[in-house]
């Protein structure tokens, strides 16, 4: 068992050059430390339920700092008719902003980049157009949405189809009554079930071709599936690992067992995060021994 650090919390305000507010949670050993998890949540999952995963991090001596999505919890902005959003804003406006904010606060943390299913995904995108800055990859839960890729994949595809067109009737997706996500944007929506569709990624308003940066992203990934996931299947994760044949990947299976006899589903895991913290973290030090091995060799 880890020695368990104290641990400290911090809130940073970020404004992003179109006005957008948000707050990023942020918890971080309390003693000297150099290893930073930058966390991108699920979609409409409030930043506030990733705090026991971000305190069981930094417990192990890496800080995790969680960034808030354009319309939940402390954003400013919220989805309707006249306000709306894609992927754009959330990689061109709202990560760089925020991403600066973490560089200045603490400027001598390696970056590593992890997510929460749509999390992973947009952290996958924005790692492969940004590699210099960022030392590694964590998803958890994580993998494409191409229906092609799960159980009863008809019935998701015709999802796809009725979504955007759902959101765009009421002026968003309310989420929040169908029981899926929160009360999204239409152009996110409208992203999201695109990549759904097809396989493939791409972002209104952006000329960057994701599917080759991922390609040539050579970042390492750490890929913790959820045995009972049927939101994240093996099928799914392997679609999104295949994009980045550059990085060097480890992949766990978490298992009822590993969350005291939860459910290793989408969700059930963060009501137990330790154990997924446990692997973060283990990961983390093996991949910065190694590349201080690279950087030292022994004479």
């Amino acid at each position: 068992m880890p020695a368990v650090t104290a641990t400290e919390q911090t809130v940073i305000t970020v404004s992003a050059a179109d006005g957008s507010r948000f707050e990023l949670l942020c918890v971080h050993p309390a003693g000297a430390w150099h290893q930073l998890l930058f966390w991108l949540p699920a979609m409409g999952m409030p930043a506030r339920h990733y705090l026991p995963l971000a305190e069981a991090l930094a417990a192990r001596g890496v800080a995790m700092v969680v960034h808030e999505w354009r319309g939940i919890g402390s954003s400013n902005r919220r989805a309707g008719r006249h306000e709306d959003w894609g992927y754009r804003e959330l990689l061109a406006d709202d990560l760089p902003a925020a991403l600066a904010a973490v560089r200045v606060r603490w400027p001598q943390a390696a970056c590593w980049l992890g997510g929460h299913s749509l999390g992973g995904q947009l952290g996958s995108l924005y790692a492969s157009l940004h590699p210099s800055a960022h030392a590694g990859l964590v998803l958890v839960a994580s993998g494409s949405p191409y229906w092609r890729r799960f159980r009863f994949g008809g019935l998701i595809r015709i999802a796809y189809v009725l979504a955007p067109w759902l959101a765009w009737l009421v002026g968003y997706l309310p989420g929040r009554q169908i029981g899926f996500a929160g009360n999204e944007a239409r152009r996110l929506i409208a992203d999201w079930a695109r990549s759904g569709r097809s396989g493939r990624y791409a972002a209104t308003g952006m000329a960057q071709d994701f599917e080759q940066a991922m390609a040539a992203s050579p970042l390492p990934v750490l890929a913790l599936r959820l045995q009972d996931d049927w939101l994240g299947p093996q099928a799914s994760l392997d679609w999104l690992l295949d994009k980045m044949p550059q990085a060097g990947r480890s992949v766990e299976v978490i298992t009822p067992q590993d969350l005291d006899g939860r459910p290793a589903d989408h969700f059930g895991w963060m009501k137990t995060p330790e154990p997924i913290a446990a692997s973060v973290a283990s990961w983390i030090a093996a991949q910065d021994a190694g590349s201080t091995a690279r950087d030292h060799p022994a004479a």
